[in-house]
């Protein structure tokens, strides 16, 4: 039996009906595929290590690289994002955390730090040699007394550095150079950093860093850790750091 133009109408409004539907649902789930895709907050993760583990030998050799990569920067991680989840803030991305560390727990500042500072630690050391960039080594020469200078400066930080901790070069307020240190796990970020700024290069004078090759010379594992600087890398960030293009 033929259908009348009333049913018809019907059929055409409940297909337009659908229609619709299926466009919002489906745009919905690109917008929430979308915002799932933004970069924020915890679970964070461990990006992979740019160099095999002994890539880095006799300087800093192939057990320590595995231990300390899969073991102490891991469980860094694992902890801090036990601890954020915890507080119930798993948006809140790394950097703010550290501008602000002093409203966290200690779980927090110890973990966030640590999972920082070994990101940046494993991307400022390099197979390769490389030199720093033209406007790097002016800043070092004018500001810090030039390129020897600079590293007795930086290996007496972290020499010198009671227990545990980090020795750093940073890009201060003023847009200057400067050398400092911090204990555990802290670093220049913090709002907590009796010195604040920016850092460009660190070096991680935590005993799991050195020990296994260097035992209880510090010095000689500061002395050896410029033979693998990544200052390719070490230039970026202080191009970026002074609002360059990097």
């Amino acid at each position: 039996m033929a259908l009348s133009l009333v049913n018809l109408d019907k059929i055409k409004h409940m297909k337009l009906q659908h229609l619709l539907l299926g466009c919002f649902i489906g745009l919905a789930f690109t917008a929430c595929e979308t915002v799932a895709q933004q970069p924020t907050g915890a679970p964070f993760e461990q990006s992979d290590l740019p160099y095999a583990f002994n890539a880095l030998e006799p300087h800093i050799d192939a057990q320590t690289m595995e231990i300390h990569y899969t073991r102490h920067h891991k469980a860094y991680i694992n902890n801090l994002n036990k601890a954020l989840r915890e507080a119930g803030d798993t948006l809140t991305p790394l950097l703010d955390i550290m501008a602000r560390v002093s409203t966290y727990s200690t779980a927090v500042r110890n973990n966030g730090g640590g999972h920082y500072n070994h990101d940046l630690f494993w991307s400022v050391l390099s197979p390769d040699a490389s030199e720093p960039s033209e406007e790097l080594l002016t800043a070092i020469n004018e500001q810090l007394g030039g390129m020897d200078e600079m590293k007795s400066a930086l290996s007496k930080a972290g020499a010198t550095r009671f227990g545990s901790g980090w020795a750093w070069l940073i890009v201060n307020a003023e847009g200057k150079l400067a050398i400092t240190s911090t204990p555990n796990q802290d670093n220049p970020l913090m709002d907590v950093a009796e010195d604040r700024g920016t850092p460009i290069f660190g070096i991680d004078v935590w005993e799991h860093a050195y020990y296994l090759k260097y035992q209880n010379k510090r010095g000689d594992y500061l002395d050896a850790i410029w033979n693998v600087v990544n200052w390719e890398e070490v230039s970026r960030r202080y191009a970026e750091a002074m609002g360059a293009d990097s």
